[in-house]
């Protein structure tokens, strides 16, 4: 999540064409999630069309957007939604961006460290653990999987890890 509570679902990554179209890579749930969204960036960018790419991704087009060096413009802006347009969640489920950057301690209580990732790989979420820096260097990372065997709880200020599965 941005510092000013917005979320990241998109980045542009280039111009497709000479028409003002752009190649978006994707942070979410592909594109059915974000067509749920015509105003980008504080209403910056309005979504006029998108479909999806060959790769993964899709193309888009914005209005105002009209030419190539106007869409190459863009190139590597983020497209970002406040986060309260989100719809609500059920029980157990959570959005990657409110993990992200909460302390992990193992379940005796030892501090682990920070999420900094969540990967899903395709089986299911893993959540990546940064250890503290020591002496200056960045510290040590960890994968966990996101499930009731290694993460036994969570909230908006914590995440509780297995010892099991903690890299102690």
């Amino acid at each position: 999540m941005a510092a000013d509570n917005t979320i990241v679902l998109a980045a542009i990554s280039g111009a497709v064409g000479v028409t003002g179209e752009v190649r978006l890579k994707l942070f979410g749930e592909g594109i059915a999630a974000l067509r749920q969204h015509k105003f980008f960036n504080g209403g910056a960018l309005r979504l006029k069309t998108i479909r999806p790419d060959s790769k993964g991704g899709a193309v888009a087009r914005f209005e105002d957007i009209t030419d190539r060096n106007a869409a190459e413009a863009l190139r590597s802006t983020v497209l970002t939604i406040p986060r309260e347009t989100l719809p609500e969640l059920g029980e157990g489920e959570y959005y990657h961006a409110d993990l992200l950057g909460l302390p992990a301690i193992s379940d005796t209580g030892t501090p682990l460290g920070t999420i900094c990732a969540v990967e899903n790989f395709g089986a299911q979420d893993v959540i990546e653990i940064e250890r503290p820096s020591v002496d200056g260097k960045p510290g040590k990372k960890f994968m966990i999987p996101m499930n009731r065997a290694a993460v036994l709880d969570w909230d908006d200020k914590r995440l509780v890890v297995s010892a099991d599965f903690a890299d102690i």
